[in-house]
């Protein structure tokens, strides 16, 4: 649904931020508080002002943060070509650009609940994953584009994909379903499934069936319900009661319908979108249907699995590339 994408660079050049973890007080490596650095507002600054200020700031602190919007993000050059920084502010103003801007900081003045969060549920993974690298994290305005953003130590994430659904500026360039998911409490679970994607990609030798697809997402969704004390993963996936109840109503037929059409080894690109892509619904289960059902079944069968696994660490629930002995091992009876 959300426009995303990983970016992955492998810099030495880490002046992007002060650390904010260090000691070992609580046992998960982490001491500080998450503090989100503002990079939407050094942006703004620039460009409504021309600050210079401001412009050393998104080439020194923020090195990484402007090089992935230019480069990744709004794809308008290159990051050392002479005119850049000109082309960049230019580009956000744009009247509609300048009122999306205008708003989104407005409506994001205060972050410490996200600060909050954040640090709660990166205390829980790195208590449970100790070599797990805590990300630096940035707010920035992709002009509409990616909602989450990983690099080499960094997250970040656009505020402005998140104004709300009934954001009238939605209306005109998403669809109702991809609206559903563009709010304040969406930040969160999305930067920790696609923080984990990064950390626990799905091997090579296993992007071919649609069962692997389907247990590797489902274990990272796992471990975000379980990381953000989400009540169920309906809720973790943004399902709304109808929805979760469809889902919990038919898991046997859905569950059938799979086996009975050998779909759990399907390797075609469209079966495995329907199942796993944001959507109006599952293709294959009608209007009723939620998206990702796919998704959903996926944490079904990592759940069963812990069940009958209960010795098995997060670490070690990560770390696993087999997914036909996951399957076969979590004795999943739908």
């Amino acid at each position: 649904m959300l426009m995303r994408k990983f970016i992955f660079f492998f810099l030495s050049c880490l002046l992007f931020f002060s650390c904010n973890f260090i000691g070992n007080k609580d046992g998960s490596g982490m001491d500080k508080k998450i503090e989100i650095s503002r990079y939407d507002k050094v942006l703004n600054e620039y460009v409504e002002y021309n600050s210079f200020s401001a412009l050393q700031k998104m080439n020194t602190e923020y090195l990484l943060a402007t090089k992935y919007l230019i480069e990744d993000v709004l794809r308008l050059g290159q990051v050392n070509d002479d005119k850049i920084n000109e082309k960049l502010k230019v580009f956000y103003s744009d009247t509609t650009l300048r009122k999306l801007t205008v708003d989104a900081i407005t409506k994001y003045e205060n972050m410490r609940w996200l600060e909050k969060r954040f640090t709660k549920g990166f205390r829980k993974l790195k208590k449970q994953i100790p070599s797990l690298k805590i990300p630096r994290i940035y707010s920035q305005i992709s002009a509409l584009n990616e909602s989450v953003v990983v690099g080499d130590s960094v997250l970040g994430f656009s505020i402005d994909k998140y104004m709300g659904e009934d954001y009238p500026l939605y209306k005109r360039y998403f669809y109702d379903y991809q609206r559903k998911s563009m709010k304040p409490e969406r930040i969160l679970p999305d930067c920790f499934n696609f923080y984990l994607l990064s950390e626990y990609p799905l091997p090579e030798k296993d992007k071919g069936y649609l069962i692997d697809v389907m247990l590797h997402r489902g274990v990272i969704h796992y471990i975000v319900s379980q990381t953000l004390d989400y009540k169920t993963f309906g809720e973790e996936l943004d399902y709304t009661k109808e929805e979760e109840a469809w889902c919990e109503y038919n898991k046997k037929k859905i569950w059938e319908y799979m086996v009975q059409n050998g779909h759990l080894k399907s390797t075609d690109p469209m079966v495995i979108r329907k199942y796993m892509k944001p959507a109006p619904n599952t293709a294959f289960f009608g209007d009723q249907s939620p998206m990702m059902v796919g998704v959903w079944m996926g944490m079904q069968i990592v759940e069963s699995y812990m069940k009958n696994h209960k010795e098995t660490t997060v670490k070690e629930l990560l770390e696993m590339t087999d997914y036909s002995k996951m399957l076969a091992d979590a004795r999943f009876n739908p």
